[in-house]
């Protein structure tokens, strides 16, 4: 039975700790970022892994580095044998890496050393991949560069989203998770390091990136929307009004034309020119309202000529 401390903040993280937790081996403690204001009210709110530790009677710790006031020795005082990070969000000096008796390693969710760093499900989906998955990794001190002890992959769905990849790979790094932990100091020796030339890098996303460009292709816009759901949501703009595009789909049934115009629309989707292509919006949000339909967008108001984008 090993002593575990378990340190993750979002959904992706809680399959895992739920794992351990039924697991043999027990958790001394859990660590999650500070909680943080959102939502329209800007409360405080606790990340899905304290809610879930707190529902479970976990210790759970929040310091907002490892260098402020005693989070040091709390950590050494937790006497673990290994550290288990899953998207964590803060960085861990060498002084944690080595506190375990073990050592740390990471579920990160992607096949290394493609797409290390902050957003390698969205990455994927922008860049195309045909699979993804998940890496179990011996954490050094450079950004998701240590020697991997264990990965699984995932075909990657056309249709998926960023969510559903998500919600794919999140209990796979569960299983990989408790795998390896059946023989735990032999799979760390056997960690194979990772082959630098391979590296490609998924910087955090920001909500500027999520606005449409109508000049670029379809297929390219396509994949957009489904990286950006469920954040930050691609957006364009209907008369200087916000308009947020969650679902599309590429139709080739209509010629495009000025990138961005409405060349048709009909229950099944609103049709959009774009620089290659025609892009078939299923399901879209204007500014203040729900998400809905294109059926449901085309009742409300009549898109007839428009133009999406900035004037």
């Amino acid at each position: 039975m090993l002593r575990i401390i378990y340190a993750g903040t979002p959904e992706f993280a809680v399959p895992a700790l739920e794992s351990l937790l039924r697991s043999e081996h027990r958790i001394v403690a859990v660590y999650s970022q500070p909680d943080r204001p959102a939502g329209r009210g800007r409360k405080m709110q606790q990340s899905p892994v304290k809610k879930f530790a707190l529902e479970h009677d976990l210790p759970v710790f929040q310091p907002s580095s490892f260098s402020e006031g005693s989070a040091l020795d709390d950590l050494r005082a937790l006497n673990a044998d290994l550290m288990v990070v899953a998207a964590y969000g803060l960085l861990l000096p060498p002084v944690v890496l080595e506190t375990p008796r073990l050592g740390c390693i990471n579920i990160h969710a992607s096949l290394l050393p493609r797409w290390r760093g902050a957003s390698p499900i969205q990455q994927a989906i922008l860049a195309g991949d045909e699979n993804s998955g998940v890496t179990l990794m011996k954490m050094d001190q450079g950004l998701d560069t240590g020697a991997m002890i264990a990965s699984r992959a995932v075909a990657i769905d056309p249709s998926w989203n960023a969510s559903d990849l998500h919600d794919a790979l999140a209990p796979l790094g569960a299983e990989l998770l408790l795998e390896s932990l059946d023989n735990t100091e032999q799979a760390l020796q056997q960690a194979q390091d990772q082959d630098d030339s391979l590296a490609t890098y998924a910087p955090r996303l920001t909500k500027q990136q999520a606005e449409v460009d109508w000049n670029k292709p379809a297929q390219e816009l396509l994949r957009e929307i489904r990286a950006f759901n469920p954040w930050p949501v691609s957006y364009t703009f209907l008369d200087n009004e916000n308009l947020r595009l969650w679902s599309a789909r590429i139709n080739a049934d209509f010629e495009p034309g000025t990138p961005g115009y409405v060349v048709a629309h009909d229950a099944d989707g609103i049709y959009i020119s774009c620089g290659q292509g025609v892009l078939q919006l299923t399901e879209l949000q204007f500014s203040g309202r729900n998400k809905c339909s294109a059926a449901q967008a085309l009742n409300a108001r009549n898109l007839s000529g428009c133009s999406l984008g900035k004037p």
